[in-house]
């Protein structure tokens, strides 16, 4: 047995027996341990690896118990006849092939050259995140999560999930969704006015796909979210903006062209202006008047800190006009895509109809745990909690701005949204250039022309989050900021 391909380097963000277990389970599939020859002896393996020799003793039985391994008298453990030859066909080179495909002349739709906001994937290594759409790692309620998916695995509930739904959502999830969550916005629906998803982008992307052509006319927000742009222009819908200000999208003769009219009136996208009251009412009418439907993205407002928040487009609807999308990735975690779609009963019978021909529904095991988290009451603890974090996160940025880049809010505090705020800098400052030079001092921001329509949108305004930054790097780091813009302005 050659002892060299016994060294692991262990992260110690996991335990030595899974990461042990692991190493050798690769071993064995990739055909790299002989059947002639024994495994290390327990005592042998531990002090090669330097661990516990109870802890290669128990990973030995399990893989036993897993047919990986096998005891022999007197001899010691073996790989079992079952994985000697590794499961591995032959393939051929590619350059042994004369014609390859062209598959750029093939392409139909292509999604890889639209515009769209740059995440760095290692946003995490940055000392000041100011990144939007992420959460704090150590905020997650872990062991509430916990729990819910222990819970879930119990003979009791397990039966729930495990079998394939054909197009069906999880009926517990859909009643707390239906009880729960939609009374909140104001919003009374039946189960089958409800429809599960891999959240808010699939969400459009089933409406897209189901509603859209190039006769379509779809209107958004101008600045607005990029990936409604993308979504509706991928299907050749002909996509038209309306301006945004401090009070949310202008309601005026431009929308009346539209087929479909997607808003964020809750929490603007990027502004996080919210949209009054007196627009509601005069938007909902133009939709009745001009038989337009409106694609209601409500996307963050179980995380909303305002303390009287207006009730949803949805729940001022009396025409069944209003395709209402509420997401559970913002309040929970942004890495579960789960999201949800409330609409006439006779458009979410088609749309599950199309989800069924693309994934047929969402995990079923993601469904129940969530079903759990909220009917244990642990999504309700864990939102109270969670609104006091933004709540205080939100104040120090205020006063940190106030203090580092008074000229960037002009005094209106009015341009946030629930975790992010709206900012302009220097006409003169590119916030593209800007973002790249931040990042060289582990500063993350986004540059906010991205949203903008307009060939030649305003390239001085950026956007800055702070749901995952922790709270005593904020005023560090809204100072960092500043240094490098008035040393970007020389």
């Amino acid at each position: 047995m050659n002892e060299h391909i016994f060294h692991i380097e262990f992260d110690s963000g996991r335990t030595l027996q899974e990461q042990i277990r692991e190493y050798l389970v690769n071993l064995i599939l990739s055909g790299k341990l002989s059947s002639n020859d024994p495994l290390p002896s327990s005592r042998n393996l531990s002090q090669m690896l330097g661990v516990s020799r109870n802890t290669i003793i128990l990973i030995y039985e399990s893989l036993v118990d897993s047919g990986y391994i096998e005891s022999r008298s007197r001899r010691g453990y073996f790989v079992s006849d079952n994985f000697l030859k590794p499961e591995v066909l032959e393939s051929q080179n590619l350059e042994d092939s004369v014609f390859l495909p062209d598959w750029s002349s093939r392409f139909i739709r292509q999604s890889s050259n639209k515009r769209n906001i740059v995440k760095p994937s290692n946003w995490q290594d940055f000392e000041y995140p100011f990144i939007y759409g992420q959460i704090q790692k150590d905020v997650f309620p872990i062991d509430l999560w916990r729990d819910s998916v222990r819970k879930s695995m119990s003979g009791h509930w397990n039966k729930y999930w495990i079998n394939d739904m054909v197009d069906s959502d999880d009926p517990m999830l859909i009643d707390q969704i239906r009880t729960r969550i939609l009374p909140r916005r104001g919003i009374y629906a039946e189960p089958q006015e409800i429809l599960f998803t891999l959240g808010t982008q699939n969400s459009l992307y089933l409406l897209a796909n189901l509603l859209c052509n190039n006769r379509s006319n779809v209107t958004i927000e101008d600045p607005g979210f990029r990936d409604a742009v993308n979504i509706f222009s991928l299907f050749d819908s002909n996509i038209h903006y309306q301006p945004v200000d401090s009070s949310g999208i202008l309601v005026d003769d431009n929308l009346k062209k539209s087929d479909y009219l997607y808003i964020t009136p809750s929490s603007q996208v990027p502004t996080g202006a919210e949209l009054i009251e007196e627009r509601r009412h005069a938007l909902l009418k133009m939709a009745d008047e001009n038989d337009f439907i409106i694609i209601e993205d409500d996307y963050d407002s179980e995380i909303s800190t305002r303390k009287n928040p207006l009730p949803s487009l949805k729940a001022l609807d009396k025409s069944n006009r209003v395709i209402y999308i509420g997401s559970m990735s913002k309040s929970i975690s942004h890495g579960l895509r789960m999201g949800y779609m409330v609409a006439d009963e006779q458009l979410i019978k088609e749309v599950r109809s199309l989800r069924k021909l693309m994934y047929r529904h969402p995990p079923m095991n993601n469904q129940r745990y969530l079903a759990l988290f909220l009917s244990l009451g642990h999504y309700d603890a864990y939102l109270k909690k969670l609104r006091v974090i933004y709540s205080k996160k939100e104040s120090v940025m205020i006063e940190s701005i106030d203090k580092y880049l008074p000229e960037s809010f002009s005094g209106d505090h009015s341009r946030k949204g629930v975790t992010s705020f709206w900012l302009t800098a220097n006409e003169s400052v590119c916030t593209e250039e800007l973002s790249q030079e931040a990042a060289k001092n582990s500063i993350l921001i986004e540059p906010g022309a991205v949203h903008f329509s307009t060939p030649n949108p305003p390239s001085h305004l950026f956007r800055l989050g702070f749901s995952a930054i922790e709270m005593d790097k904020i005023e560090p780091g809204i100072k960092a900021l500043s240094k490098v813009i008035d040393q970007f302005g020389k």
